[in-house]
């Protein structure tokens, strides 16, 4: 079972010079993930307990399209562990000269982090089996 969410990065989320963007949005995004994976499994939204292996591969900037897909990977009696890939769809051209509003779709997405997870569901809130 997997779980995908595709945003457009406000300028909002924006921390840094550049309008670059820190990696707790990505985070947001894989917990977003882990929600509606344990919504879809388990009929509740759990919690999140931990993340491991957490990287952050390319930088993420305003204006960007990021995908993140998260993935249930193995299933306990209360735990779920899951894992997590984020990538950059579409993003800003590196050429100043072009206008502001010019974007690009990447040939190839770029994978901006990964990142390893566990959710638990007590068992008393399972409605799914």
């Amino acid at each position: 079972m997997k779980s995908m969410i595709r945003v457009r990065v406000s300028a909002a989320q924006a921390h840094y010079g550049g309008e670059l963007v820190d990696g707790a949005f990505v985070l947001q995004l894989f917990g977003d993930c882990a929600t509606e994976l344990l919504i879809r499994h388990d009929g509740d939204e759990g919690l999140f307990l931990t993340y491991s292996d957490v990287q952050f591969k390319a930088p993420v900037y305003a204006g960007d399209y990021i995908e993140a897909v998260g993935e249930i990977t193995e299933v306990g009696n209360s735990s779920r562990k899951m894992e997590f890939v984020a990538v950059k769809q579409i993003t800003r051209p590196d050429d100043p000269n072009l206008a502001p509003s010019a974007m690009d779709v990447l040939d190839e997405p770029v994978i901006v982090a990964t990142a390893k997870g566990v959710c638990v569901v007590p068992k008393d809130k399972q409605r799914k089996g």
